[in-house]
């Protein structure tokens, strides 16, 4: 079984609302799928593992029959189970390595910022004991040097960042490495299919304000491990990092609106058709 993360209440709130939600990176994915299975939409059966409260699991709704949202954690389950989803989405409590689903079942397996905390060599074999002949896994996540854009402080507030990010290193799960962008190309290359991409830097930027890129931050497994050690340091450090980023800026306010680079990557796998 893999790493367990996500389990306080808490923690789970902050990841609801703060974690962007991979809308771009879905429609690559779909594109793949749709070039390889010629069926008529919607496709029957989509898997998103590790769904936690299933940002990305509503999004793949529109474009299956039924989709299932997977996670080991009760407390991310019940607010994906809380939030409003459409009635062919439904979520199950079950580790990513061993899934209730029959052999073949589903045309699309994918997990969204999940597959670096599974058992990986035991997720890839269920991934593709669970899909169809001609079925797609799909695998994402993205590095977490966000970077900021605002006006010509671009340069000064991403140094700043920087800082925030090597505070956090110390913290970081010794599961992941010092990558986890190489654990991805690492079960790239372990997968025995021929037909299979790799994106390295598929860049989004999204829109918000500033508090709410640093309680994105503050969702980080390394941000949490320190609140959990040092609770008083930990929000030290978020509001002097903050603090640093409004002065950069030249604004009173971080409800203030920037610009934020999620750099995603990304493979895409196709399982053999049967001849």
């Amino acid at each position: 079984m893999g790493e367990r993360r996500y389990e306080e209440k808490s923690h789970a709130v902050y990841y609801q609302k703060y974690r962007v939600s991979p809308q771009e990176v879905v429609e690559e994915v779909l594109a793949f799928l749709v070039k390889r299975i010629k069926t008529a939409k919607p496709f029957n059966l989509a898997l998103d593992v590790g769904c936690g409260s299933g940002q990305g699991t509503v999004l793949l709704a529109p474009h299956f029959t039924h989709v299932v949202g997977t996670d080991i954690s009760p407390a991310m389950l019940e607010f994906a189970l809380a939030s409003d989803h459409p009635p062919n989405v439904s979520y199950r409590q079950c580790p990513g390595e061993q899934m209730p689903f029959e052999d073949g079942a589903a045309d699309l397996v994918t997990a969204m910022t999940a597959a670096h905390w599974f058992d990986r060599p035991r997720f890839l074999l269920e991934a593709d004991r669970l899909l169809r002949p001609g079925g797609c896994l799909a695998l994402l996540s993205y590095t977490m040097d966000f970077e900021l854009e605002y006006g010509n402080h671009s340069s000064q507030l991403n140094a700043i960042c920087q800082e925030f990010y090597a505070a956090l290193l110390p913290y970081r799960s010794t599961h992941l490495g010092s990558s986890s962008l190489m654990l991805y190309k690492q079960m790239y290359d372990s997968i025995p299919y021929e037909d299979k991409e790799w994106h390295e830097c598929f860049q989004v930027r999204k829109k918000m304000p500033l508090s709410s890129y640093m309680h994105m931050v503050e969702t980080f497994t390394s941000y949490q491990a320190l609140l959990k050690k040092d609770p008083l340091e930990a929000k030290k450090l978020s509001q002097d990092i903050t603090d640093k980023l409004v002065s950069a800026m030249g604004v009173s306010s971080p409800g203030t609106d920037v610009i934020v680079v999620v750099k995603y990557f990304y493979l895409l796998a196709c399982k053999p058709s049967m001849k």
